[in-house]
This record gives C-alpha cells, sequence and structure tokens, in this order.
C-alpha cells in the first residue's frame, strides 16, 4: 500500500486558482515557480509552462532563474496564445508575466475556471518603481499572491525595488546584474535623488 503525505495530497487537489508570485529583481520569483511546477509534475499532473517570446536572456525556449534552474517552456507572443495550448493539462505556469499583454489576468481567470492550476511569476514594479503591465489585476484576482524579496545590494536589507544601473528610458530593456540591481525603499530613494542632482552614485556592497 502506497501512502502518500499530506503535501503531495494537497498538491494534487489543489486544481482551479490562481497563484501569483511576485517581487524584484533577484528575489527568486523564477526558482520558486520552477519548484512549484517541479512538485506537480512529481505528483504526475500534466503541466505546461510558458513565457513571453520576447524573454530570450539565457534560452530561446526555457524558462531559466538567475540560480541556472531550468525548465522547459513555450514562448508565446500573447496571452491569448495560452488558450490555444491548453487544452487537458492539470497546471499552467507562466515566467515574467509582466511581459504580456493586459488580456493576461482574463485569460488566467478562463484557466482557473476551467478547473486549472494557473501559477504566475513576474515583476510587480518596473526600474521606476511602478506596478507593471498586467501583474497589479493578476494579484487582484489571485487566490494565492507570495512576495518575495532579493537583498538590497547596498545595506544588506530586503530589497523591493530593481534599479537600473544604466541609462536607458526604455521601460522594457531585458538584463541582469550589469543592468538592474535590487534596492530596499530607503536605498532606491536615495539613489534614485543622487540621479536626479547627477551626483556620483555611492558604491555597492554586492550581497548576493
Amino acid at each position: 500500500m502506497v501512502v502518500f503525505s499530506e503535501d503531495h495530497q494537497h498538491e494534487t487537489r489543489r486544481r482551479g486558482r490562481i497563484e501569483v508570485i511576485c517581487g524584484s529583481m533577484f528575489s527568486g520569483k523564477t526558482e520558486e515557480l520552477i519548484r512549484r511546477l517541479r512538485r506537480a509534475q512529481f505528483a504526475r499532473l500534466r503541466v505546461e509552462i510558458y513565457k513571453p517570446a520576447i524573454d530570450t536572456r539565457y534560452s530561446e525556449a526555457d524558462v531559466v532563474s538567475h540560480d541556472s534552474h531550468v525548465i522547459l517552456s513555450t514562448p508565446v507572443d500573447s496571452s491569448a496564445s495560452l488558450l490555444l495550448y491548453t487544452s487537458e493539462v492539470d497546471v499552467v505556469g507562466i515566467d515574467e508575466a509582466q511581459f504580456l499583454d493586459d488580456a493576461l489576468p482574463e485569460v488566467c481567470s478562463q484557466l482557473a475556471d476551467n478547473g486549472v492550476r494557473v501559477i504566475v511569476a513576474g515583476l510587480d514594479m518596473d526600474f521606476r518603481g511602478r506596478p507593471f503591465g498586467p501583474m497589479p489585476a493578476l494579484c487582484a484576482i489571485a487566490d494565492e499572491v507570495s512576495k518575495v524579496h532579493a537583498i538590497c545590494v547596498k545595506c544588506g536589507e530586503l530589497a523591493t525595488f530593481s534599479h537600473r544601473k544604466v541609462k536607458n528610458d526604455s521601460r522594457v530593456l531585458l538584463g541582469e546584474t550589469d543592468e538592474y540591481e535590487p534596492l530596499c525603499r530607503s536605498c532606491y530613494r536615495r539613489v534614485v535623488q543622487e540621479e536626479a542632482r547627477g551626483d556620483e552614485p555611492s558604491e555597492s556592497v554586492s550581497i548576493f
């Protein structure tokens, strides 16, 4: 006789819901997404993973975390495309959701209403500290929201902001540690004020 743990039984029954994982860059959003999807795969659920086609930083197709954890995914150009791929699926994972269009919350609701567990990961704020893409609406309709944090590279406190270190005003700029750094609210505010005055930015302690 096979006895499953309570965690396993809970995993297999969590259907028809929306889970959102949000936070700044380098906070472990993708890693947490991959962890949940792996557990669903271990539970022998039918899992499909998607990411915006624009995100080619590490791989054209795979979802890859900053810690190099990898899971196979399907790139999509629009939220509506998800409905074409998700028939007879138990769990849908979506990474970098901030890059998808504003129809994503409605698509996720439709999937959840059809009994699919939808797990979405994305930046909740852009480099200016403003709500990013469809993420605010997703957080509003989600059954569960998990906000994860990076570590501020200047003071070591919990970071919630993604500070862009290069001069580029485009809202979408794919990058890594050369382009972005995680900062807490106080350090982010100080750095933005320094940049506005044209001062030299204070040095980072590079805590990771």
